[in-house]
């Protein structure tokens, strides 16, 4: 008899479990159904861009009910592709972008509703090591640059023109190799010297093919770097999403100002495996060190206006866009 009830408490016990698991996938499924998934198209996968993926990482995403996708579309011109098509509801790339768009004609285009940098994130690389680098070092030189008109290009110019360098005479920038390829060209022996973020440039270093000898931040000052964008059709039937990515994004803002190197680099260190701790928070101090990162997702439009100049500067465009037409507030 002892053994009966022993067997009856022992099936009960296990179909109560069994009634709990089955109830815990149900409820896990019905909160998987309340979060919006966002698929984003980012321009390149850098830890110049460090608040996102603290974002990621540490569930804001999820606090504002959003289901965050990233899918690496490598060059600014493939990510507002992406968005167009449909491809992608959200695009990571220069805030130069937009304005292409616009200018190109398209009816539903794209409009800025948030940045994340405020510097360029790049880095001059050479191939000897020089502490007491200056700009006047790169004459008679050749600097990979990346695509014309393209933010990082175009920043290059201009750092290199606001610091006395003549680019049609007195150095060489190379247009003709793609983003995703310029530390490989490099490695393979093309150019004196290339512009490379993180972690790229350090694993250069790392490796012995060149050594950081300038940040292009620091030569080229503020500038809405790096932006959010999305079609004006989406943002306008999606606004409260629009909201609550911008929301999500502001506070792994707040994480990397009010943490130390160290944490910021563990809090996204998944999001780069093959790179160590060590590497990781040596990376997010250069970043800091140049304030790389705003205090705020607002795009105002002194910048947009210095944006417009620089382009206008480098010959990719002829007149400025407004300002109201291309920057999405609430």
């Amino acid at each position: 008899m002892k053994h009966k009830i022993f067997i009856y408490i022992l099936a009960g016990v296990l179909i109560f479990l069994l009634a709990s698991l089955v109830l815990f996938d149900l409820k896990g499924e019905k909160d998987n159904k309340k979060l919006k998934q966002i698929t984003v198209a980012e321009v390149t996968h850098s830890v110049f861009y460090a608040p996102q993926y603290v974002a990621l990482e540490k569930g804001y995403f999820e606090e504002e009910g959003l289901d965050v996708e990233l899918i690496l579309t490598s060059g600014a011109d493939k990510v507002t592709a992406a968005v167009l098509s449909g491809d992608a509801d959200i695009g990571f790339c220069g805030s130069e972008a937009t304005i292409y768009v616009y200018q190109g004609g398209e009816k539903d285009y794209l409009k800025t509703f948030a940045q994340l940098t405020q510097k360029d994130g790049s880095f001059l690389v050479g191939r000897e090591k020089n502490d007491n680098f200056k700009i006047e070092d790169l004459k008679g030189k050749t600097i990979i640059g990346g695509r014309p008109g393209g933010m990082p290009e175009m920043i290059l110019e201009y750092s290199l023109k606001e610091n006395g360098i003549d680019t049609s005479k007195e150095v060489k920038i190379d247009t003709s190799i793609e983003f995703a390829s310029m530390g490989g060209a490099f490695i393979g022996g093309i150019g004196d010297y290339v512009a490379l973020f993180e972690p790229n440039a350090l694993e250069l270093e790392k490796e012995g093919y060149g050594y950081v000898v300038a940040s292009l931040g620091e030569l080229g000052g503020e500038i809405p770097y790096t932006s959010y964008a999305a079609r004006k059709s989406f943002i306008k039937e999606n606004k409260d999403i629009i909201k609550k990515f911008t929301k999500a994004i502001e506070k792994g803002l707040d994480y990397v100002h009010n943490h130390t190197d160290k944490e910021v680099a563990k809090a996204i260190k998944s999001q780069f495996p093959d790179t160590s701790l060590t590497d990781l928070t040596k990376v997010i101090k250069r970043y800091r060190s140049i304030d790389a990162w705003p205090k705020t997702t607002e795009f105002s439009k002194k910048s947009f206006n210095h944006l417009q100049d620089i382009m206008i500067e480098n010959d990719v465009i002829e007149e400025k866009v407004s300002y109201n037409k291309l920057i999405y507030h609430e």
